[in-house]
């Protein structure tokens, strides 16, 4: 047994020499920095029964090899960037298939393609969780599926399959979430009646046949959670559907509905949430009970009168905090915690994913007062030394993940010894404790202890070394295993601790200005102290957030001077070692540009990371592009809306120049990388032609249907995929908005993808100028049949500033008279 989980000083390549230690009976390797492919030796570990290599960075296909491992129960390679097909058995090659007794297939968030074969189900397995999420997959769902009925959780959400989906899905009658959502499946909505234990279901982003809502989903009693957005439902809404007993949220954006929304007086009593924004509901709402009702985008809200009905409300997340036990809670030191008992102490953190939860009201306490309940009385029942627990935050990720935050406190000192934190880890890491079926399938990503990182570097003795790398894991079974193991993992818990302690004290005291100390070189940044932006913010109150994205939550705050900042406040599971913060930080004070949100300052205290930046109102292009303006929008005004985004940069970390009033702080850090110039990370220089490709990024994130997305080079990479397929752009239907239903009619659609294409050349050189784009833009509108200059707002000669005597941001005259064309000539923007 083997578990050296959440130790991101782990780096390198599993070695082949791993099949040597035949009796291994469980390799969990969750949470480091592992790289490269998973040596095929690993299928000679015939006694291993958990294999979880989960949040790494493998990389190469699945080894067929795995196949061999007869005995396993636990499969989880989710999280990597693992490509290549689904291995299956041939006559002279093992594969998944031949894992009759596994439970568990976690294979979501890698970058795997092709069909998943037919042959990989039958109805020998007794598979319980079947994660294909967000991958590559394309073709038809296999009909085979319906052959597993042990099955409970099915996600093949965010891919490509396409077909209709298979009647046999039908059978599995314990199927408790099932997510379809996000593909380019087609034909009439599946019938699901049988689905009798089905809680949550998610068929959204798909183009299936229009067609009234289906009435079956009013026989299965289970449900808490229908996603149906863009599915092509018209009609009206049955009544009996919001009598369901346990439904708590129902979500039909962007359809065709229409009549009167009746959610009468035997709705639930849990429904929150239902959601009908974008549809053609003209009707007003008859209703009882609390529930949220939405109804931006119809035409019942076009009046513009004030309704409670026509205001968006909808929230990811919730402000659960666990309480304290009738106690006021401690004044404790900075790096330490007040406990729910109000004992100060330095609790073990980390964050709890659940991957397919079968509920959606995330302001229902009771869930979580469960949760810690089963938790504490698990750590009870074996001794494990806690004294109580924090549960914290509950989000719902851009996965569809549930994340909590957990803090565990020792019980009796105010800190976990090793053994008390390896055997912590490891509850989690081997799925020891089991949460109530309500949560689903889940993993867990821990925080660094760093308070050992000091004591590790007073240790001199060589065997002291030794103890603390065995320390890590909960038990041995081969004795050369754990020497190799041992040996290695100590070599990098030394090189570890010394990182941590240059983490610990490399930003204790320095000068912003002369860096005097070895911290960050900036000029004019300030270094926040926790309690600085802690008071400014309120204590991080919801009142104050102002967005979220993968990086964490963004604050509003005012400083003592009276100064609005922007406080981007890092969720501990995207937090960076503190080089890497440091690196960055230096990074973005270096960005010196006319479109450049500034950066303030930064906060590296307690345990906390936080970028402080000028605070600038209002909303971002990508959310006028994309997110406030839907996916229903036409042909037209998608090009009116992008040919006015062209006068200003409002892209990653840019903001406009000439109206400041009207920028935006980006709340993506992570995705803000993706949108950023690459030439930017070699020359730190921020020039026109960056802002030209990050709209290019936006452009293709515009038509394309894969959006959501966290990281803007991955729309680049699959629209140049495409391309490299097919000459023909009408061809490229399996990466375009489902929106677009008549390809063939949008004249201007394959110009308006070279054009975006052009902006995201590598060599900023050969990208046009934002001038050209604006031409282009006007002539392709030309070309599709609109008038470019109907509208003021879409006219290169209607930037608002021109009235005021300001140059517009992009006046080269120059490239104005290089791009210039008469009589509707084609412009000289070519593809790259």
């Amino acid at each position: 047994m083997r578990d050296l989980s959440y130790n991101e000083g782990l780096t390198g390549t599993l070695p082949p020499s791993i099949g040597n230690f035949k009796k291994l009976t469980n390799l969990i390797l969750v949470g480091c920095r592992f790289t490269g492919i998973i040596p095929d030796t690993i299928g000679s570990l015939q006694y291993l029964r958990t294999l979880s290599l989960n949040s790494n960075s493998f990389s190469g296909p699945i080894p067929p090899s795995i196949g061999n491992l007869s005995n396993l129960y636990w499969l989880d390679l989710a999280d990597n960037k693992l490509r290549g097909s689904i291995p299956v058995s041939t006559r002279t090659t093992p594969g998944l298939d031949m894992l009759v007794h596994t439970k568990h297939f976690h294979f979501g968030k890698n970058q795997l393609y092709g069909e998943i074969p037919s042959k990989l189900f039958s109805s020998g397995m007794t598979l319980l969780h079947v994660l294909f999420e967000e991958n590559q997959l394309s073709g038809d769902i296999p009909s085979t599926i319906g052959l597993v009925q042990s099955l409970e959780v099915l996600r093949l959400d965010k891919n490509g399959f396409s077909g209709s989906v298979p009647p046999e899905l039908n059978s599995l009658i314990n199927v408790s979430e099932l997510f379809l959502s996000n593909n380019r499946l087609t034909g009439r909505l599946p019938n699901i009646t049988g689905m009798n234990s089905l809680y949550y279901v998610d068929m959204s982003n798909n183009t299936f046949d229009v067609s009234d809502f289906p009435i079956q989903f009013t026989t299965l009693k289970s449900l808490t959670t229908i996603v149906m957005e863009n599915t092509g439902l018209q009609g009206q809404v049955p009544p009996a559907l919001f009598s369901i007993p346990q439904l708590q949220t129902v979500i039909l954006r962007n359809n065709y509905l229409n009549g009167t929304i009746d959610i009468g007086s035997s709705s639930s009593n849990q429904l929150q949430l239902v959601d009908l924004q974008n549809n053609n509901i003209t009707a007003p709402v008859l209703r009882t009970g609390e529930a949220d009702i939405i109804l931006v985008g119809n035409p019942y809200c076009a009046g513009g009168e004030a309704d409670k009905y026509c205001i968006q409300s909808q929230s990811n997340s919730s402000s659960y905090s666990t309480e304290t036990i009738n106690c006021v809670p401690a004044l404790c030191k900075s790096d330490q915690t007040s406990s729910p008992n109000c004992v100060c102490a330095h609790p073990y953190q980390g964050h709890l994913y659940f991957r397919a939860p079968s509920f959606s009201n995330l302001e229902d306490s009771s869930i979580y007062t469960s949760l810690q309940s089963s938790l504490m009385a698990f750590f009870k029942a074996r001794a494990i030394p806690v004294d109580s627990l924090f549960l914290k935050n509950p989000t719902k990720n851009l996965d569809n993940y549930l994340s909590i935050r957990l803090e565990v406190f020792p019980s009796g000192k105010d800190r976990f010894n090793r053994t008390g934190i390896s055997t912590l880890g490891f509850v989690f890491s081997n799925q020891t404790f089991k949460p109530n079926k309500t949560f689903g399938p889940y993993y867990f990503i821990a925080d660094n202890y760093g308070l050992f990182a000091s004591d590790l570097t007073k240790k001199t003795s060589k065997s002291s070394s030794t103890g603390i790398a065995i320390g890590a894991a909960a038990g041995g079974s081969v004795v050369m295993l754990l020497l190799l193991l041992a040996g290695f993992y100590a070599f990098r818990q030394k090189r570890r601790a010394a990182r941590a302690t240059q983490q610990s004290n490399a930003f204790a005291s320095w000068d912003a200005n002369t860096s005097s100390n070895g911290g960050p070189q900036l000029k004019g940044a300030r270094c926040f102290s926790y309690e600085d932006l802690r008071k400014c913010t309120n204590n991080f109150s919801e009142v104050n957030a102002i967005g979220s994205g993968g990086y964490g939550k963004v604050y509003r705050g005012t400083l003592p001077s009276g100064m609005l900042v922007a406080i981007k406040r890092a969720e501990q599971g995207s937090m960076q070692g503190g080089n890497e913060f440091n690196t960055e930080i230096e990074l973005l004070s270096r960005v010196h540009h006319r479109n450049v949100v500034s950066l303030i300052g930064f906060c590296f205290d307690q345990g906390e990371q936080m970028l402080v930046y000028e605070y600038i109102a209002n909303g971002t292009l990508k959310e006028s592009l994309s997110g406030k303006s839907g996916i229903r929008l036409d042909w037209n005004r998608r090009l009116r809306i992008t040919l006015g985004a062209a006068k200003v940069a409002d892209f990653g970390l840019s903001k406009p120049m000439a109206n400041r009033s009207r920028g935006h702080v980006t709340t993506q850090v992570k995705g803000t990388m993706g949108y950023l110039d690459p030439e930017y990370y070699m020359t730190q220089k921020l020039t026109e032609k960056s802002d030209v490709y990050s709209f290019g990024v936006v452009m293709l994130e515009l038509i394309t249907a894969r959006r959501p997305i966290e990281n803007g080079k991955y729309i680049v990479r699959e629209v140049k995929l495409a391309m490299d397929k097919t000459k023909d752009m009408y061809n490229l239907q399996g990466i375009l908005d489902p929106a677009f239903e008549l390809i063939t009619s949008l004249k201007g659609l394959g110009k308006f993808v070279d054009l975006a294409m052009s902006c995201v050349d590598e060599n900023g050189d050969q990208r046009p100028a934002m001038s050209e784009v604006v031409k282009e833009i006007e002539y392709i509108m030309s070309l599709a049949g609109f008038d470019p200059k109907a509208d003021p707002a879409s006219s290169s000669l209607g930037y608002e500033g021109s009235s005021k005597g300001q140059e517009h941001p992009y006046s080269d005259k120059s490239l104005f008279i290089f791009s210039g064309r008469q009589n509707n000539q084609p412009p000289k923007v070519q593809p790259k």
